[in-house]
């Protein structure tokens, strides 16, 4: 008995001296005991660091213009910075779906990239979370502004994977991993992409639905970007072609000529345009240093 009550007092000891020890103050030499230390020392970091982590970079990949440089980071979500406007499948001015791709394109370029935002939601998107503003998505949202690249259709299958296959399925057929697994007790069945209703539907259905969700299915807005948002919906569609047994692909859309242009049906058209704005831009910046070199001269 008298060594179990030695026992005791000992550990009670121990803890005595271990909340004393984890409470000491810091002095001299001894810096304290904290709990969270990057809580109390938050790291340093530099205003404006160059890294291969952002625009700024000296380094051999340092081929960046004075604009690049001078962009701050991402914008606050659901914000526009100023000076920025979107491009996309919403703009009624697309004739045609290739009119669709070389008009992004061109914007693109002339902004320089400002139509492709990291994955906020703020590319501007004017059609309301309502039963009446997802029939007009879906009546007017016809074209995707991107061609059918095998890059695109390979990150567009990574996304779908990471987001939708778990509701949808790898194929597309809604049997996916909450309603086919062995424990799975999901009561409401996933949309079917492969039913003819959605093979029929027009790109703004699907687009719409990435941007607010529908029924149990949470908006994605915030998690892909406006581009990325396109390839999931290219992804899709050669799902759907698939299952038709029909090829949807960068060189070949058998499914639907609305849905989608292959890369290799518009190539030469993008790289011409590509030309007139190296070209453009190229005669705006010898412009540019002329009038600098002029202002310099009158000092």
């Amino acid at each position: 008995m008298k060594n179990f009550q030695t026992f005791i007092a000992a550990v009670a000891l121990v803890l005595v001296l271990g909340v004393f020890t984890s409470c000491q103050q810091a002095g001299g030499n001894q810096t304290g005991s904290e709990f969270i230390p990057d809580m109390t020392h938050s790291v340093a970091y530099e205003a404006n660091v160059l890294t291969k982590y952002s625009l700024n970079t000296w380094d051999e990949e340092s081929v960046k213009s004075r604009w690049e440089l001078s962009q701050p980071g991402t914008p606050v979500s659901g914000t526009v910075p100023r000076g920025y406007a979107a491009i996309g499948s919403y703009d009624l001015t697309f004739a045609s779906a290739e009119d669709a791709i070389l008009k992004t394109a061109e914007s693109m370029k002339k902004n320089e990239g400002r139509s492709v935002y990291a994955p906020n939601g703020h590319v501007p998107y004017f059609y309301p979370d309502t039963e009446e503003g997802r029939t007009e998505a879906t009546e007017k949202i016809i074209y995707n502004p991107f061609p059918i690249t095998d890059e695109g259709l390979a990150k567009g299958k990574e996304l779908y994977t990471i987001y939708c296959a778990i509701c949808h399925g790898d194929k597309g057929d809604g049997d996916g991993y909450i309603v086919s697994g062995p424990q799975s007790k999901y009561l409401a069945q996933p949309a079917n992409f492969i039913d003819d209703q959605f093979v029929n539907s027009s790109n703004g259905r699907f687009y719409h639905a990435i941007m607010y969700g529908k029924n149990v299915m949470g908006p994605h807005a915030d998690k892909l970007s406006f581009e990325e948002r396109w390839d999931v919906i290219h992804y899709i569609r050669s799902l759907q072609a698939k299952a038709k047994k029909v090829k949807y692909d960068s060189e070949v859309n058998e499914l639907n000529p609305d849905y989608g242009v292959p890369y290799a049906q518009i190539k030469e058209k993008l790289e011409a345009g590509h030309e007139e704005a190296m070209e453009a831009h190229s005669e705006g910046e010898n412009h540019s240093d002329t009038q600098q070199e002029e202002g310099e001269g009158h000092h």
